[in-house]
């Protein structure tokens, strides 16, 4: 325990987040805009946000939701399928609204039935990105029956990204929501820079990844709540990914995966995979940095090196939160129903205050 008692941070962007539409849009969204200034918007909607017509439609949607007063800025992707084109990428890098394409192995997680195929049928794409200069965001596991799931993203890596990364050296890619010592070792050790010396092969790391190792899943019983894909690992993967997020390299950054699914999909027969996270991002992390006395670090991670690798300015303005006892509400509304966070109903040691202004 540091004697810490407050940290103010430069307004984090969260580089890796699912928000939905319609009535769900509406419910989570605001809780994301009142820690976050920006934030990578995930495509796999139903249908999937393939073209740039349907990123720039989903983009006003979001605004649309966004509370009164709020300046939260989405920053809009497309997913990538067997029949993105050439033409596609190019159109999508003139409009200045797209940030990257979402590369899912069809099947890997939820809304990926449209994914990629079979990699090699995205190449002409790949191609096109690497020389418009546009970032490929990768779920990176495979989905073969046989290998066992906790396996998934490191045999991604060996089988695919290996391959991938020779085929386009100078292409961006972010390995996203990583989960395992080999995952941070081969991202770490990628020697790759762009012309502004910043890394061409980067990775976002969650929270729940951070605070968590594959036996909270089971504590007392299944805790749906903490079902996500990439699975949660062992503490050894746990361990790694600290170190990996608290270094100060910024191949590593924030990026919350925050995933809402009502309550009803979660605790079912067959539940959904996703942590909804947005209510307590920063708390948890930064619980998660403390852990490693590492609170001095956060900044970068947050706020810095994301921004840093899109090309985008620091935010103006800042978050401050406070070493604080508070209990993480147990449910809140969702669309029709109700969605549980992560760490619902438990007391956490740190919170985002409000803003002066608010």
């Amino acid at each position: 325990m540091t004697d810490i008692q407050t940290l103010t941070l430069t307004r984090p962007d969260d580089m890796h987040l699912h928000l939905r539409d319609g009535a769900a849009l509406r419910d989570a969204l605001p809780w994301t805009a009142r820690q976050f200034a920006r934030a990578i918007v995930m495509p796999n909607l139903r249908p999937p946000v393939v073209r740039l017509q349907q990123a720039l439609d989903y983009r006003q949607r979001i605004l649309h939701a966004l509370p009164a007063g709020s300046d939260f800025t989405p920053l809009m992707t497309l997913y990538l399928t067997d029949e993105t084109t050439p033409d596609m990428v190019a159109e999508a890098a003139r409009s200045d609204m797209i940030h990257a394409f979402k590369l899912y192995p069809a099947g890997a997680t939820t809304n990926s039935d449209s994914g990629v195929t079979e990699l090699k049928r995205a190449y002409p794409a790949l191609e096109a990105m690497q020389r418009e200069g546009m970032p490929l965001l990768i779920h990176g596991e495979v989905t073969d029956a046989d290998v066992d799931i906790f396996d998934r993203e490191a045999v991604f890596i060996d089988r695919h990204l290996i391959a991938l990364r020779r085929a386009f050296p100078e292409l961006r890619v972010v390995l996203e929501h990583i989960t395992t010592a080999h995952a941070a070792e081969f991202v770490r050790t990628a020697p790759e820079v762009d012309a502004r010396g910043v890394p061409l092969l980067a990775a976002t790391i969650t929270a729940h990844h951070l605070l968590h190792n594959r036996n909270a899943l089971f504590q007392g019983g299944i805790r749906p709540h903490y079902y996500c894909l990439p699975v949660l690992k062992r503490e050894s993967h746990r361990l790694a990914l600290l170190d990996a997020a608290t270094s100060g390299d910024p191949r590593f950054f924030l990026g919350t995966d925050s995933a809402p699914h009502a309550r009803d999909a979660k605790e079912a027969a067959c539940g959904c995979a996703g942590c909804f996270t947005a209510v307590d991002a920063l708390e948890l992390y930064c619980a998660a940095f403390e852990e490693r006395g590492a609170l001095h670090r956060l900044d970068d991670f947050a706020s810095r090196f994301g921004a840093e690798f899109y090309g985008l300015s620091r935010n103006a303005g800042t978050v401050t939160l406070a070493r604080r006892s508070w209990t993480v509400p147990l449910q809140l509304p969702y669309a029709e129903a109700e969605i549980v966070p992560l760490h619902g109903g438990e007391l956490l040691s740190w919170q985002v205050q409000p803003a002066p202004d608010a």
